[in-house]
């Protein structure tokens, strides 16, 4: 397995991060339970080159199969350590309206993050194109976890992403959907009424409404820092069944800081 060679790397290079002062990071998390902080400095054929070290001088690069990772958590506290000697407030939120009083779902509390917007100046292929690595993952289209998926993304503001998804659930009744919805078919308990019934939404974070309609593809900016779940636009769920195919690409934002 690909995880033996990765494990002796990281034990190797853990002895050197610790003689050193510690960098805060990104938070890589791995399939077999591994955790890795470092920095995603570039992705190519599958494969994360992550910073791993304290002080610049005592950094080291590995590789990180992309198959083999369950999620990352992108971390900007490290911006504001290099920042001491100049101090700014690059925390400032804009006030969410959420008078929306459509029916929601709970979905599971993530730890608080207050992060700046993305700095995406490092993390751009030579051509100036921006770098984005792929997350695949089955959106469930019953009541499971309250209707929602979590996709294991810490999603910043800012931040480029695009998800595409395909197959067929069943919403009950004998009616069947893909990701693009049924039009044509009412549901006044849906959480976005004027988008298909059964499509593929998603929100980010747990303290809004602020669906996104997905359908069979959608590329936006992220308008908000929290973790990104998906779900099916419908309003009873009890009675489905299948999942749809997802696959998000995130545009890689952490990058070295000076």
């Amino acid at each position: 397995m690909k995880y033996r060679k990765l494990v002796a790397i990281i034990f190797s290079l853990a002895l050197v991060a610790t003689s050193g002062a510690v960098a805060l990071a990104d938070t890589i998390r791995l399939r077999d339970g591994s955790v890795i902080r470092g920095q995603i400095i570039g992705y190519k054929d599958q494969q994360f080159t992550v910073l791993i070290g304290g002080t610049r001088g005592r950094r080291s690069r590995i590789t990180i199969y992309a198959e083999d990772v369950e999620s990352i958590e992108f971390d900007a506290t490290g911006a504001t350590a290099s920042n001491a000697s100049n101090p700014t407030d690059d925390n400032t939120a804009a006030a969410n309206d959420t008078t929306n009083t459509q029916p929601t779902d709970t979905r599971p509390v993530p730890a608080p993050r207050n992060t700046p917007p993305a700095d995406t100046s490092m993390n751009r292929n030579s051509n100036g194109a921006p770098v984005f690595f792929p997350i695949k993952l089955r959106v469930r289209s019953d009541n499971a976890a309250n209707g929602w998926t979590d996709s294991g993304l810490m999603v910043r503001k800012g931040q480029h992403l695009r998800i595409t998804a395909q197959g067929r659930v069943s919403l009950g009744g004998g009616l069947y959907s893909t990701p693009t919805g049924l039009p044509a078919q009412a549901d006044r308990d849906k959480l976005m009424r004027n988008q298909p019934t059964g499509s593929l939404i998603a929100v980010i974070g747990d303290d809004n409404d602020d669906f996104i309609f997905i359908g069979a593809s959608r590329e936006f900016i992220a308008q908000r820092d929290g973790r990104l779940f998906l779900g099916v636009n419908e309003g009873n769920l009890a009675d489905n069944s299948g999942a749809y195919d997802v696959t998000v690409e995130a545009e890689a934002v952490a990058g070295i800081r000076q």
